[in-house]
């Protein structure tokens, strides 16, 4: 099901939208928000020297710096009186980072969330549980609402209480998950560790994922334990440019179609931040159209992805962003090797003996970088034979040299040893600032 007619426009009609948006979304934010206007008197770019798409390249970035150095609402354009809600990040860097919205804010935000949930195939009829954790991260209050706008049964289950979560999914005939990629393999694991088939027992057809990346592998892994008649689409956004509605999966799994009428993508290279052609790798800055409490242009979002401008199987002709290939500020050098954590996630889901939990732990020992991932065995049994760990362990290094071209250590560990997360996954600790 498609939401709005803007997600079928052809591309000029696309292009026209965001033209005029643009030059009214630059006037507004140079008028109102000192900060930005600052950035642009300093390039000498003033907003009527705005006239094509092609030149919002002129305009200078916003960083997540911005938000610090501002804190707690100096980017805003408009008076607290006009502020209907507050969000904030997580904060786990500092002080973090609070957006607002208007009452037009809302409904925009919560229509683009409904096109997602269309995206992700939910309708009218699903029943649908949420287990993000409610409170200032958007996702939750996101979802909620944009599932009710497309009429949906919402369950504002919240994150945690696993028992009652999968008392819920059975009790009220839940039809569709929102929640992180891995709390949802988590909830997984622990209906068929109480004996159910997801499949027979329980009416589960949709999962909506966010807060954090999901693999191939990882999809591949949901279908595994949830099983092949779950469809799991992903869906992006960041509290920046208004939470959760930003883009999503539609069902054709072939990227994320972007809700350009509200958003102007662009790919940039990271270091030299000069912008790519279509097609090309690199971070995604992302342009808002329209927002009045929190206007933000050219913000670096610190993504890594792709942009196709082909139009989909499913009709949509929004441009789509391929699915996160990991973060600017995620990749780990290691021994001069770059290493995203997906890469090694790519390698674990395809090996059948370990579940798709693991750690990364990265350490200095003698002026030397080590890299150690921790997985666990999905049959404890493997720990009684010396010589079968021996030979997975040995499997599992030379598929991670093959992919990243570095050599790892490797620590297997029985099934449930290692942490579950409700909300985003954290794999990766990095001691090297401790020792040499």
């Amino acid at each position: 099901m498609i939401w709005a007619k803007e997600e079928t426009l052809p591309r000029s009609e696309i292009e026209a939208i965001q033209l005029t948006r643009l030059k009214s979304t630059v006037r507004y934010i140079y008028d109102r928000v000192k900060p930005y206007r600052g950035k642009m008197d300093a390039v000498g770019v003033k907003p009527e020297d705005i006239k094509t798409l092609d030149d919002l390249k002129r305009l200078p970035f916003t960083y997540k710096a911005d938000f610090r150095d501002n804190y707690p609402d100096g980017l805003f354009a408009v008076d607290k009186k006009e502020i209907v809600r507050y969000h904030a990040s997580s904060g786990t860097t500092g002080k973090p980072t609070v957006v607002g919205y208007t009452r037009n804010d809302l409904d925009m935000w919560l229509n683009n969330v409904a096109r997602l949930a269309c995206m992700g195939g939910a309708t009218a009829d699903d029943v649908a549980q949420i287990s993000f954790g409610y409170g200032t991260f958007t996702g939750a209050l996101g979802l909620h609402g944009g599932l009710e706008k497309i009429g949906a049964s919402v369950i504002p289950m919240s994150s945690g209480n696993t028992n009652k979560q999968i008392m819920f999914l059975q009790d009220m005939g839940v039809t569709l998950l929102v929640a992180t990629p891995s709390y949802a393999l988590h909830l997984g694991e622990e209906v068929r560790n109480r004996g159910l088939d997801p499949a027979k027992d329980m009416k589960l057809r949709i999962g909506l994922f966010g807060g954090e990346g999901m693999t191939e592998a990882m999809r591949d892994e949901m279908h595994r334990v949830w099983g092949e008649q779950f469809v799991c689409t992903q869906n992006y956004g960041m509290s920046e440019l208004c939470g959760p509605g930003v883009a999503g999966e539609c069902t054709k799994l072939c990227g994320m179609h972007i809700n350009e009428d509200w958003f102007i993508p662009e790919i940039i290279d990271p270091e030299t931040e000069e912008v790519l052609p279509p097609g090309e790798k690199g971070e995604l800055v992302v342009t808002c159209l329209g927002k009045e409490a929190l206007p933000l242009v050219r913000y670096r979002t610190g993504d890594l992805t792709r942009l196709m401008y082909e139009p989909c199987e499913c009709g949509r002709t929004t441009c789509r962003m391929e699915n996160l290939s990991g973060r600017a500020d995620d990749m780990l050098v290691i021994r001069g090797v770059n290493v995203f954590p997906t890469q090694i996630e790519e390698v674990l889901f395809k090996i059948e003996e370990i579940g798709p939990h693991y750690e990364i732990l990265v350490e200095r020992k003698n002026r030397l970088d080590v890299m150690t991932i921790t997985v666990e065995l999905t049959d404890d049994r493997l720990l009684d034979s010396y010589g079968k760990l021996s030979e997975l362990e040995g499997r599992i290094r030379a598929a991670l040299k093959s992919q990243l071209g570095l050599a790892t250590q490797i620590r297997l560990v029985g099934p449930n040893s290692l942490k579950r997360f409700e909300g985003k996954a954290k794999r990766v600790t990095d001691l090297r600032k401790d020792g040499l």
